[in-house]
């Protein structure tokens, strides 16, 4: 039984890059929490998604048993978080389950946009921060200069700041010794009843249902019978575990710590992340205050390709939600595509994640359909309905307006590029609020509509800052817009899984690259396609899809030309018959390729 003051629970937070998986490693390693011959690289990244991308992408645990210069022994429970602004949900539900933080900042490029945004979220948790001062071994590290942006941009004090470099090891000893003497312990009553909040759960395949707990108040222990607060249900323990990173077992836990355990829980559903478990007699009277849900900002459909793994897929996606709290899903149904789910995603980043996650650890093929945002329809009888796919749009006689969602997009950007930036914000429909300067990098603040950032603002970001400029948003509110539904008509049959929602100036250039891009992408048929976008009953751009040609006159030679025309006016009654007829197939990749719509 740990002592609670010798108990330390802090998460790394930091932008993307600059370094919190490797110095995880390091802090595993130095204190021989894992064997030499067991350690690799970003050890904590265990997807292997995670590890292609060199991202993390779900916050993970280790306890770090240390001992201190003063002789101590004191056990650390680390949280890697995730630097993508896709992932803040990951970050901020990780900050209620620790004291402190370490705020990495790498010291050749100083603080970017994800790091105010992660810290923000730290010092709204109310956790004492710790600055670390990553990547000192390089040429370009400037400390001082980084120190006073620290300063400046964030207003915490960096004169104590930690000066390392995970990658050789340079100042790790005095991290682990910071972190002892700088973060506070946990508070807790060991005799109260249970409470603990549950900060994550995931499915393993022999295990069952494992769950990630704090115990805030109150002990644990293997046998016990537990109670969900939130959904009422209660089970057994089966087997209780603390990370290290791999599961060890032990008999109780206790304020303070950080451990699993299992139950034999069969119910994907009754673990809610947020949730207070408490024992099922003599439990606690108040739950924890919990987390915010997660709002999902894009949605899109996932379809199966083969109709027949419509059940596989429901399995798969309701054993990721459990794993991710941030995903959200519903069944629909679509005219093309058959069976599938409407699924809410916090960013394209997030969406392409969980759709490779389904194809790779499920073993499925999925149809993506066009990414879009949730719009608020106001109808002229005063009804007001959220509009989650552009295919339910209803007649417009009967709607008075739409509003769309906007945001408040911060972006840190070397002046070089500032003119570039300030071009594409203007291009995507968006109103400057603020530019200041932090150093020699222009801070700029612009209200942006979602719509027009869910497709492919961050790579177009990216490339002209050469990838300098870093991005974090907020949703601000909704705000009314002059707003139209393109369909696009391929063989006169409208397409429902290519429809989306416009700007009405921006229509016929978007219709016009979407029908441009489709010519190329769909195989040529026997008969002539027509290619549309549409508006209502009003074509705004078309391109025509010309017929492969057999030539049936190949075995004519010489004599009458009459006999030439008669097998060509026979082929040519065949193509028309064969175009009422026809179906035309989309590829699935014409459909993917389709939606990454390029300016």
């Amino acid at each position: 039984m740990t002592d609670l003051s010798h108990i330390r629970n802090f998460s790394i937070v930091a932008h993307i890059d600059h370094g919190k998986s490797t110095l995880a490693d390091r802090l595993i390693q130095s204190t021989g929490t894992v064997q030499d011959r067991d350690m690799k690289a970003q050890l904590l990244d265990s997807m292997d998604i995670e590890r292609e991308r060199g991202i993390t992408i779900k916050a993970n645990t280790v306890r770090i048993d240390y001992v201190a210069d003063n002789g101590e022994k004191y056990v650390l429970n680390l949280i890697d978080t995730p630097g993508h602004v896709d992932f803040g949900y990951e970050v901020s539900r990780s900050m209620r389950a620790v004291e402190g933080s370490l705020l990495v900042v790498d010291s050749t490029q100083g603080v970017e946009a994800q790091t105010l945004a992660n810290v923000y979220q730290a010092i709204d948790a109310d956790h004492e921060i710790v600055p670390v001062l990553n990547k000192i071994d390089l040429p370009a590290s400037d400390v001082d200069r980084v120190k006073e942006q620290i300063e400046d941009v964030i207003g915490i004090d960096a004169s104590q700041s930690m000066l390392v470099s995970a990658k050789t090891g340079i100042g790790i000893h005095e991290t682990l010794e910071a972190i002892v003497h700088r973060l506070p312990a946990p508070k807790g009553d060991r005799n109260a009843p249970l409470k603990a909040m549950l900060v994550d759960s995931w499915y393993d395949s022999y295990l069952g249902v494992v769950v990630m707990i704090r115990v805030m108040d109150g002990m644990i222990r293997r046998g016990e019978r537990i109670k969900m607060m939130q959904t009422g249900a209660v089970y057994g323990i089966d087997k209780l575990s603390v990370l290290k990173p791999q599961m060890v077992d032990i008999a109780e836990l206790g304020p303070g710590e950080i451990g699993v355990f299992t139950a034999s829980i069969k119910q994907v559903r009754d673990t809610r992340v947020g949730d207070t478990i408490t024992h099922e007699k003599k439990g606690c009277e108040t739950p924890l205050p919990g987390f915010k849900p997660a709002q999902p900002v894009v949605f899109c459909g996932l379809f199966p390709v083969d109709a027949n793994d419509f059940e596989p897929l429901r399995d798969a996606i309701e054993k990721l939600a459990l794993n991710d709290a941030s995903f959200s899903f519903e069944m629909e149904t679509s005219a093309a595509l058959g069976f599938g789910f409407r699924c809410g995603f916090l960013g394209l980043l997030h969406l392409e994640v969980i759709r490779d996650r389904l194809e790779r650890e499920y073993d499925l093929d999925l149809i993506t359909t066009a990414p879009s945002v949730v719009y608020q329809l106001y109808m002229k009888d005063g009804e007001k309905r959220e509009l989650h796919n552009p295919a339910d749009m209803p007649d417009l006689t009967y709607v008075d307006h739409i509003e769309e969602p906007r945001i408040k997009a911060t972006i840190l950007v070397p002046d070089d590029y500032l003119g570039d930036v300030l071009k594409l914000c203007q291009d995507r429909r968006g109103v400057q609020l603020d530019l200041t300067y932090a150093g020699s990098r222009a801070l700029v603040v612009y209200d942006l509509p979602l719509n027009e950032v869910v497709f492919d603002f961050y790579d177009r970001l990216k490339s002209v800052t050469k990838g300098y400029a870093s991005f974090d948003y907020q949703l601000t509110g909704y705000q009314e817009d002059s707003l139209v539904k393109m369909s696009i008509l391929v063989n006169d049959e409208p397409v429902d899984a290519l429809s989306m929602m416009v700007h009405r100036d921006r229509a016929e250039m978007r219709g016009r690259a979407m029908v441009e891009k489709l010519k190329d992408l769909i195989p040529r048929h026997m008969f002539k396609i027509p290619i549309q976008a549409a508006i209502g009953g009003k074509v705004i751009a078309r391109e025509t899809l010309s017929a492969l040609r057999k030539d049936v006159t190949a075995k004519c030679y010489g004599g009458d030309a009459t006999r030439k025309r008669k097998l060509l006016d026979k082929q040519k009654a065949g193509k028309k018959k064969m175009r009422q007829f026809g179906k035309v197939e989309i590829p699935q990749e014409a459909f993917i390729s389709a939606l990454k719509m390029d300016d």
